[in-house]
Parts: C-alpha cells; sequence; structure tokens
C-alpha cells in the first residue's frame, strides 16, 4: 500500500508517527506532541539562522553595490558576538564539528564589515581590519585566559542585543532601511523566537530567558522597520 509523502515527510522530520495519528487521524491536540513539534520547528528556525542569516544580506550588498544604511558599530558587535563561541570553543578544545556552522556565521559577518569599509570608500581600513580581526583571534583562542574567555562567551548575548538597538536607531535616523536585507531580518526573528521557546522549556523564567526575550522583541522592531519601509516606497513608486 502507498504511504502519503506528506505523511512520510512529517513523520521523518517532525513529529513520531503516533504524535501524526493524535493530529491527523484522531483529531486530538496532544499538549505533548504539541511541544514535541513546536520544539523540533523551532531548533530548526535557530539552525537557519546561524546559517543563512547572514548570507541574504550578504548578497543584497553584492547585488546593490552599496551598503546604504546600514550600521557599522551594530555589525561589529554582531562579528563579536558570533566571534566570541568560536572562541570559546577553541579554547576549551572543542571538537570542530560542535562548532565549525560558526565559522560559516563567521565568514559572511567578516565580509559584510569589509563591504561597508569598502562602499565608504575605506577599502585601506577594511584590509587592516581583516588582518587585525585574524590576529586578535588567534591570540584570543591559543592564549587567552579562561576567565577573559568565558566573559566573552557571557556577554555575547548583550552585544547581539545592543548590535539590534543601534541598527533600529540608524532606520529611526535615517528614515529609511536602505540595504537591510528584510530576509536577513526574518530569518533572525525567527531564530531568536525559536531560542526564546527552547529557554523557556530549558531553563524557565531566568534572566537568560529574559536577555532571549529582549532580543527577540528587537528583532520584531527590526522587522516592523523593514516592512513598513518596503509598504511605503511602493506607495510611493504607485503614486
Amino acid at each position: 500500500m502507498a504511504t502519503c509523502p506528506v505523511k512520510d515527510f512529517l513523520v521523518t522530520h517532525l513529529m513520531p508517527e503516533k504524535c501524526y495519528e493524535e493530529f491527523f487521524v484522531n483529531f486530538h491536540l496532544h499538549v505533548p506532541c504539541l511541544k514535541f513539534v513546536l520544539n523540533k520547528t523551532a531548533v530548526f528556525w535557530i539552525i537557519l539562522d546561524t546559517f543563512l542569516a547572514q548570507l541574504p544580506q550578504l548578497l543584497k550588498i553584492l547585488w546593490r553595490g552599496s551598503a546604504d544604511g546600514l550600521s557599522l558599530p551594530s555589525v561589529l558587535l554582531q562579528l563579536y558576538a558570533f566571534s566570541c563561541p568560536v572562541v570559546y570553543a577553541v579554547a576549551n578544545s572543542f571538537p570542530l564539528f560542535a562548532w565549525a556552522e560558526r565559522l560559516f556565521t563567521l565568514a559572511q559577518t567578516v565580509t559584510i564589515m569589509f563591504l561597508i569599509l569598502h562602499h565608504r570608500a575605506d577599502v585601506f581600513t577594511g584590509m587592516l581590519f581583516l588582518a587585525a580581526y585574524g590576529g586578535v583571534m588567534f591570540l584570543l583562542g591559543s592564549y587567552a585566559a579562561a576567565a577573559v574567555v568565558s566573559v566573552m562567551q557571557a556577554s555575547s548575548l548583550a552585544a547581539l542585543i545592543t548590535s539590534k538597538v543601534l541598527q533600529a536607531g540608524t532606520n529611526y535616523r535615517n528614515g529609511h532601511t536602505g540595504q537591510l536585507s528584510t530576509l536577513s531580518v526574518l530569518l533572525t526573528w525567527a531564530g531568536s523566537l525559536g531560542v526564546v521557546f527552547v529557554s523557556l522549556q530549558e531553563t524557565g523564567s531566568s534572566l537568560s530567558t529574559l536577555s532571549h526575550i529582549l532580543s527577540a522583541c528587537l528583532s520584531c522592531v527590526l522587522v516592523a522597520q523593514v516592512l513598513c519601509c518596503r509598504s511605503s516606497t511602493s506607495t510611493k513608486k504607485n503614486e
């Protein structure tokens, strides 16, 4: 007997067969199954955010040939936030497969940083930044004290929150979002919501969870700014 492709996909990637039967055969909103599915979905969005959130932004800058509207301090703080887990992993000799995806994110963010400087006619500073960043990462990963590495890891979320505040402030002052990628913002927003859900499941109402909620709220602000600017731009074109 042929099986349903939708069932095969859901049972393989999202839920056990028991949950599929509860939802689609018995039409019963089984709470443990619902939590299981939501948790799997949240983890999927977190992984997608980690791997791909920066890529649409990078491609948009390359396609448009402009980095207008992007906050340089915001991207620098993002780079710091993404670098901290890598430094922590290297300093503690974690296996490469446990943090290799972070290198992909770092490469994208470093390139975005360089392109912003490039489009501001400051290529020399961009080259110096790349060299300095590579040197600092090597020194931190090889020789930084454990206390320094721990402080960096603990401060990464604060840096990410501050980066979102700076970008939102830049958008507000400019009255537009410039070349800020809608897809990147949406992926980051979805990933931040996933982190909040997982954090609530694991730690409850802790300080860490509240910080993740603040980060998710700021992502919502950025989404609202991007969508409002797109809407106003479309209205002006129609007029």
